[in-house]
């Protein structure tokens, strides 16, 4: 009888430790494969992506999913665009960031330092720059801007996704992130991206002038600011075009992966949306005349700081916006803070022709405001 105990204690030890050894290798195979880390600290996911959540913001369903690609000296700016997203939208927000090996601690360094008000609803993740197996890397990268083409890349990579808002660094939003992905619900059938017209008038337009490979008519479209239907672009097989397109065509284009965009949408026309340059506003409407009709009327949505404007002497309307919002303190009142801010910097610049219309800058956002004074809403409220 003593013995069959000792055998009963001995299997039980056995049977408890197996279960117990198998529990861990369980563990570890899932941190493995798993990266839903809630304490900030980071993991390396299976698909070489390094995803960083942010102070355990659990996804939500109505999550604004943001992309940006950032190489180089583009931190300040990008974290500019970023503050901008934050500051009038009421969705969560995830913010996607492809950027450089030295970069993206840096990126976790700065936002992370943000205060917790800005976390409520805001998440972010950072991955390497990344091309498909098969494709000369140093070839993409090099397109135009550094890494600039890694939009092309951004549905196959970000499949799980249902839509995605990409934007250039140099982007400002001056209203709630909200408004432009509500136009997802206003796609046909057939539609899977919507972007802004590269230029208004035909005397300015680049394309009509100068393009040497197909392009959206009349003028070309703009894909600094890109809303996507990641799903239909999957089904459309995006990336079977647009390899091809640039093994016929390398040699032809100037600008790079907007110029693929171009020639994608030539070929199926039933499948872009096109918004008013209100949503994409450059320089190029208002540096030598007033040419976006829909700011004029409604104001600017995204101010859009191409030619590196918000750096130099040449547009100093854009450069007082983007000070504006760098130098904005979070959690301070947004109308002292940031728009009699932004309206005084403006003030600097009545000599150019972009300075002489700079009521266009801050109409909208001046509207935003008065929404949030008349609700008395914190902007940094968890979403109502």
């Amino acid at each position: 009888m003593r013995r069959s105990m000792k055998t009963m204690l001995r299997w039980s030890v056995l049977v408890s430790s197996f279960i117990c050894l198998l529990y861990l290798l369980l563990t570890v195979v899932s941190s493995q494969n798993h990266c839903n880390k809630d304490d900030g600290s980071h993991c390396d996911t299976p698909d070489g992506n390094l995803y960083l959540p942010s102070h355990g913001l659990g996804e939500k369903k109505n999550t604004i999913h943001l992309s940006v690609v950032a190489c180089g000296d583009r931190l300040e700016e990008t974290l500019t665009m970023i503050k901008s997203a934050t500051l009038l939208t009421r969705s969560p927000i995830h913010v996607h960031i492809f950027s450089d090996d030295d970069l993206r601690p840096k990126f976790k360094q700065r936002l992370d330092l943000w205060p917790s008000i800005v976390h409520v609803k805001l998440a972010y993740s950072l991955y390497p720059i990344q091309y498909p197996d098969g494709e000369n890397s140093n070839e993409w990268r090099q397109l135009f801007k550094p890494c600039a083409s890694q939009r092309l890349f951004l549905p196959n990579i970000l499949s799980h996704l249902d839509s995605l808002l990409y934007v250039d660094t140099d982007i400002l939003f001056m209203r709630p992130l909200d408004d432009i992905w509500n136009f997802l619900s206003e796609f046909n059938a057939s539609q899977m991206a919507a972007m802004a017209p590269e230029h208004e008038e035909p005397t300015a337009s680049w394309y009509s002038r100068f393009a040497r490979h197909p392009f959206v008519p009349p003028y070309g479209i703009n894909s600094g600011v890109m809303l996507m239907n990641v799903t239909r672009m999957l089904e459309a097989k995006w990336l079977d075009h647009i390899i091809p397109y640039y093994k016929k065509h390398q040699y032809d284009i100037t600008w790079g992966d907007q110029d693929l965009i171009n020639i994608f949408f030539h070929y199926f026309p039933e499948k872009l949306f096109q918004y008013p340059c209100e949503w994409n506003y450059r320089p190029d409407h208002c540096m030598y005349m007033s040419n976006c009709r829909s700011a004029e009327e409604r104001g600017v949505s995204i101010v859009h700081g191409n030619r590196g404007v918000y750096h130099n002497d040449k547009q100093l309307a854009f450069r007082a916006i983007y000070n504006a919002i760098r130098d904005y303190e979070f959690g301070t009142d947004l109308e002292e803070g940031l728009y009699k801010k932004m309206v005084e910097n403006l003030e600097k610049d009545k000599h150019t022709n972009c300075g002489k219309i700079s009521n266009v800058f801050t109409k909208q956002l001046s509207k935003q405001i008065s929404k949030l004074m008349k609700m008395k809403r914190n902007p940094f409220d968890e979403n109502k």
